[in-house]
């Protein structure tokens, strides 16, 4: 006679008429179950970082953070930026504003690793011929950002990263702002382009799970054959929870940083995202080093995250940057102040 019993963790199998006795450990099995092969995770804590220091980080924490996510198994890195040096002054803003290549092969060599890397280039900010050929360097896909009425010069730029090699997305900035119009006339010249993967962003950390899901089901309507992202701002502190929402939706490429470090009140947390997904191929402990060897002690010198001006903000559908700059001033700790300044702004606007 045998006994089955079934735990939490493992599966024991109990032969009474015998002195045989054997444990099968079924956890990897079940988080087979837990996830899904086509999600890949792209970690912009360097990228949109950058954001709040002009991308002034040591070499040491940006290899640190290199290193923590080849060992945790995440998919891609955005590195940087690049970007016209006649756009920036490089003076003020650091060498991952232009990723250039001594640079960057300075940080990673020649990236034998199983970790992409990544990096964001604003249309208006770079010309298509700056773009170098992917057997040019370390870098394996651009990912092209643009406001609305950019969107042909953004589809002309990402098919013009394609022919140069590169894996390519384009993210469509503030769409809490977009008129339906001009959504639906973006998303049709989308459709007929080669771009494979088109990117929901709440720039504004503004939108609620039901609107992601509204987006995520208007792209994949309109854009039949690809691949959506996402990539979630935290001012509502619905970035986490807007991102699983997209994961239900069937978007496939998801954006976080390291202790949600990002413009403002931030990202979706790489921690948090990597501990949701149950995936066996990505690791924990090496991010929650790197975080603590790295990323937290910037909290000394560098304010973000959930903050009340960060939330009235993204409560108003607004910019962070004016709560950006009340943080940045004597008065942050106003916060009625700013609430009634938007106000203000709002009323006379």
């Amino acid at each position: 006679m045998k006994t089955l019993i079934f735990p939490t963790e493992e599966l024991r199998i109990f032969f009474r008429n015998g002195r045989f006795l054997l444990l099968f450990y079924f956890n990897y099995w079940r988080k087979q179950l837990m996830y899904r092969k086509e999600i890949k995770v792209i970690d912009c804590t360097v990228r949109d970082g950058g954001l709040m220091n002009n991308w002034q980080f040591s070499d040491a924490f940006v290899r640190g953070v290199y290193n923590s996510l080849v060992e945790a198994g995440i998919d891609y890195m955005e590195i940087g930026y690049l970007s016209s040096k006649d756009a920036f002054d490089d003076k003020v803003v650091g060498p991952l504003k232009f990723c250039e290549e001594k640079y960057l092969r300075k940080i990673v060599g020649d990236n034998n690793t199983g970790l992409k890397l990544s990096a964001m280039a604003d249309i208006g900010r770079i010309r298509p011929e700056e773009i170098p050929q992917k057997s040019e360097t370390v870098l394996d896909m651009i990912r092209v950002a643009c406001y609305v009425h950019q969107m042909d010069k953004a589809i002309y730029l990402a098919e013009h990263c394609m022919d140069k090699g590169f894996e390519v997305t384009i993210n469509l900035m503030a769409l809490s702002k977009v008129m339906e119009r001009d959504l639906d006339e973006a998303l049709s010249d989308v459709a007929k382009s080669r771009v494979p993967v088109f990117y929901l962003v709440d720039s504004f950390g503004s939108m609620y799970c039901e609107q992601i899901e509204d987006y995520a089901r208007k792209y994949h309507a309109a854009l039949p054959g690809k691949t959506i992202g996402i990539h979630a701002h935290n001012n509502m502190q619905l970035a986490f929870s807007n991102t699983i929402t997209a994961i239900i939706q069937n978007c496939n490429y998801l954006d976080a940083t390291m202790l949600g470090l990002g413009r403002g009140a931030g990202n979706c947390p790489l921690e948090v995202l990597v501990s949701f997904l149950k995936n066996p191929k990505y690791r924990l402990r090496p991010i929650v080093q790197a975080i603590q060897d790295h990323v937290a002690p910037m909290q000394d010198s560098i304010s973000w995250g959930y903050q009340i001006p960060y939330m009235i903000s993204g409560a108003m559908n607004e910019h962070p940057r004016e709560s950006m700059a009340w943080m940045e001033s004597d008065k942050k700790k106003d916060i009625v102040g700013f609430l009634q300044s938007m106000h203000d702004s709002a009323t006379l606007e």
